[in-house]
């Protein structure tokens, strides 16, 4: 029987979410206590990744048992889980479905703030002025529809296509000091959306021009973006998938 797991994550004390040599991730936590509860290995396969110190609102996973969970499973995970980790709902689909493939669109959140605040610094970017939202947010008309993103892909990444088709991109203000941006996309490369947002940042600042990122995306390299922006920022907050899983 095959059943998906929806949890979240603060990713500052892990190196990604995909389990890795001589590193503590997100994966390799959660497979330790789903094997530790049902005594039997549980090997999770999530809907993407997420890069070291990256956090996830909202996350699902799949795997795989040859029998019915506990009602409580949920409840006990979440007693042997670590804080920064909690598992919110776990329910059976059928055993073709998978958390990764059957994704229709993601959901980050990359968040900012002009304000030095300790008690959200693990969760948003500080940055030393207020940026020009309006520059960026017309940048941001750039990026929608289905193009080649290889521009802000990590190089050395081994994907099949650098295509992807982003649904929406844009800067939200919340107060005079905190913002996001919001982008949603059917899929992500690595390190694409801080990639992105690093050169909108250069945009804010007026070290580029908004109408430089159509110029970028066509050079298809990863040299002519900005630098990426910290982890701390970036959070996955969403994902869909048909209404039948």
């Amino acid at each position: 029987m095959r059943y998906f797991v929806r949890f979240a994550y603060n990713g500052t004390g892990f190196h990604g979410s995909q389990s890795q040599p001589n590193a503590v991730t997100v994966q390799e936590t959660m497979e330790k206590a789903f094997s530790t509860i049902l005594r039997v290995p549980v090997a999770l396969t999530f809907a993407g990744r997420t890069d070291a110190g990256v956090h996830a609102e909202y996350m699902v996973a799949h795997f795989d048992l040859d029998e019915s969970i506990p009602d409580n499973l949920a409840a006990r995970l979440n007693n042997l889980l670590p804080p920064s980790i909690a598992v919110y709902h776990i329910w059976q689909v059928s055993d073709d479905a998978h958390a990764r493939f059957d994704a229709t669109a993601r959901t980050y959140h990359y968040r900012i703030t002009t304000r030095k605040d300790p008690f959200t610094c693990q969760y948003r970017t500080r940055v030393e002025r207020i940026l020009d939202f309006t520059a960026m947010n017309n940048a941001c008309k750039l990026l929608l529809g289905r193009q080649d993103f290889a521009s802000f892909c990590r190089v050395h990444t081994d994907v099949k296509t650098t295509f992807c088709d982003v649904r929406e991109a844009r800067w939200v203000i919340e107060n005079d000091y905190e913002a996001y941006f919001e982008i949603t996309a059917d899929r992500f490369l690595r390190n694409m959306v801080r990639a992105i947002v690093g050169t909108l940042f250069d945009i804010g600042r007026g070290k580029m021009t908004e109408h430089q990122l159509a110029d970028i995306i066509a050079a298809k390299n990863r040299c002519s973006a900005g630098h990426s922006a910290p982890a701390e920022g970036l959070s996955l907050v969403h994902i869909a998938y048909p209404e039948n899983l």
